[in-house]
């Protein structure tokens, strides 16, 4: 169509302000009235950051929570590849801090993309690991947004409606990696998690999964799965009935199950479920003790900083996070 483009691909898992920096230099110094955010989480996070700060001027780090954006004058129009993040749905975008280390969560309506542009069959190609990561994330978001002081009756329904896509298609995906009734489900399950977390919020697993993500580079699926199940176990006697909900959504319990039982059965999907999907301790993965645990207070401080915990039902102080720290290490 003869219309002008460039395109900026150092984009990095997990974008850093540095990585920004380079993109935004080069979108204020063209002629753009627009961008297309392809690939997974961290690309699409990328564009929206660089269309706020191309927009406002500044740093990163004056837009962290708990400050917002409305208005960006760059539309972005969204095509997810990885079926995970929902992040071509929602009003968040999470960077960290070159300098800090410290992951940032961003929240506004300028981050919302204009137009996402779903296809499930860009996942096609998407290997195990990834595959598994990012389900799982799909899943955290769709029971945190269920659980969440801020859950509301639209949420919950395409929240539960995740959770049952998720529960039937997950290891499926990751096993056949060609089929495409699995493939289709979790692409679907993913947009579902976005919007319901963007309009319902995430809980105390992501406030404790940006500081293991931030310091010591772990996939950001991966480190909420490391986490799903304790802080589940740590929540649910405060919201029994809503995760006991979670269960009967996910096919793990039905309605002749009361919410303790039905709670339980939660518990060991959870934990079933990371033991197929080959889920590492935070040990395992190779992080080295002696930092891991000298960082425990910076990222017990840097979770509640985010206000993701205060939604959890269970409002946590940084002891308690810190002895879930210490719980999953193994």
């Amino acid at each position: 169509a003869s219309v002008a483009w460039v395109a900026f691909t150092d984009t990095v898992p997990d974008p850093t302000t540095d990585a920004i920096s380079a993109g935004v230099d080069i979108l204020t110094k063209g002629d753009f009235d627009c961008l297309i955010a392809l690939g997974g989480g961290s690309p699409i996070d990328t564009a929206k950051a660089m269309a706020v700060l191309a927009t406002h001027g500044g740093a990163m780090r004056d837009y962290k929570v708990p400050n917002q954006v409305d208005h960006c004058d760059y539309p972005i129009i969204a095509i997810p590849t990885t079926a995970g993040t929902g992040s071509e749905v929602t009003r968040f975008t999470v960077i960290t801090d070159t300098e800090t280390d410290e992951k940032m969560l961003c929240m506004g309506l300028a981050y919302v993309p204009q137009a996402a542009l779903v296809d499930y069959t860009l996942t096609v190609t998407m290997p195990w690991r990834l595959t598994a990561d990012t389900g799982i994330d799909t899943l955290t978001h769709a029971i945190e947004a269920y659980v969440s002081k801020k859950q509301n009756p639209f949420t919950d329904s395409i929240a539960k409606s995740c959770m049952a896509l998720v529960s039937r298609h997950l290891r499926t995906a990751c096993n056949q990696p060609n089929n495409t009734s699995a493939r289709e489900a979790m692409m679907l399950a993913a947009t579902q998690g976005g919007m319901a977390f963007s309009n319902a919020s995430v809980c105390m697993v992501h406030g404790m999964s940006r500081p293991i993500g931030a310091h010591f580079h772990v996939p950001h699926g991966l480190s909420n799965a490391m986490l799903l199940p304790a802080v589940t176990a740590f929540s649910a006697p405060h919201s029994a009935g809503r995760y006991a909900d979670c269960a009967r959504a996910m096919g793990t319990a039905d309605d002749r199950d009361n919410d303790d039982t039905a709670v339980k059965k939660l518990l060991n999907e959870l934990t079933g479920l990371n033991q197929d999907l080959k889920v590492p301790s935070p040990k395992a993965y190779g992080i080295g003790d002696n930092t891991y645990f000298s960082l425990l207070e910076t990222m017990a401080e840097q979770a509640l900083a985010s206000g993701s915990p205060a939604n959890n039902p269970r409002v946590p102080n940084a002891q308690e996070i810190v002895a879930i720290y210490e719980k999953i290490w193994e």
